[in-house]
């Protein structure tokens, strides 16, 4: 039956309506973005950010970087690297050194928050990414307190060098704690890794943590 143009566009604007009305009533869940207001949809992807984080983190007197040479690391690597870096450290220091850093070991990176004078976090932050630590340990002769690990870092060239990084810890058990903290994150890195097909999935973590010292002793 020929209807005029108005009363056709009119019968279309209610038959939208009502499936309209359909739709918002609907039971199912419909996309967050399109129905939420933008104050609503900030707040729903900041909280998830307000949950107690587990990362492990302390605050440590940061000892600088040295580069090293070799692509096999094994037990007693780092003592060398530390030395030089433990005597530039204690000609420097005062009788009163405090920390000048907070590092936070994470599933999947490695952050070194700097502190100021104050002991407060600045923006300076450097973060290394856990697939790239190619070994660490808290067992170091000439301080029990001090937690090293080795780096490879990506030069802007694509070359790379590997840098031994050490920390000064409040104690032996507080370097020994961040041992094992690495050696989780790494162990999260790898699953995620072998998962997504980067590492072969005969691979054992056990076989690719070797550079990893648990320091139990």
């Amino acid at each position: 039956m020929w209807q005029p143009a108005t009363e056709r566009l009119q019968h279309f604007q209610t038959m939208l309506k009502t499936k309209l009305n359909v739709l918002t009533l609907r039971k199912e869940p419909l996309p967050t973005v399109i129905f939420h207001e933008p104050e609503a949809i900030e707040l729903c992807t900041t909280t998830p950010l307000m949950k107690t984080r587990a990362h492990t983190g302390c605050k440590v007197t940061y000892l600088g970087k040295v580069s090293t040479t070799g692509m096999q690391f094994l037990s007693g690597c780092t003592e060398k690297p530390v030395i030089e870096l433990w005597k530039k450290h204690t000609l420097a220091r005062e009788d009163i050194y405090p920390a000048n850093a907070l590092l936070e070991i994470r599933p999947f990176q490695v952050w070194l928050h700097h502190l100021d004078l104050k002991g407060e976090a600045t923006v300076h932050m450097d973060t290394f990414q856990v697939a790239r630590i190619a070994y660490c340990t808290a067992d170091h002769n000439i301080s029990p307190n001090i937690f090293a690990w080795v780096y490879r870092e990506i030069n802007d060239d694509l070359s790379y060098q590997m840098d031994c990084h050490a920390v000064e810890c409040e104690s032996k058990l507080e370097a020994k704690k961040l041992a094992h903290a690495m050696m989780e994150a790494f162990k999260k890195t790898f699953q995620s890794m072998k998962s997504d097909g980067r590492i072969h999935r005969n691979s054992s973590s056990e076989e690719v943590s070797h550079g990893f010292e648990s320091d139990d002793g």
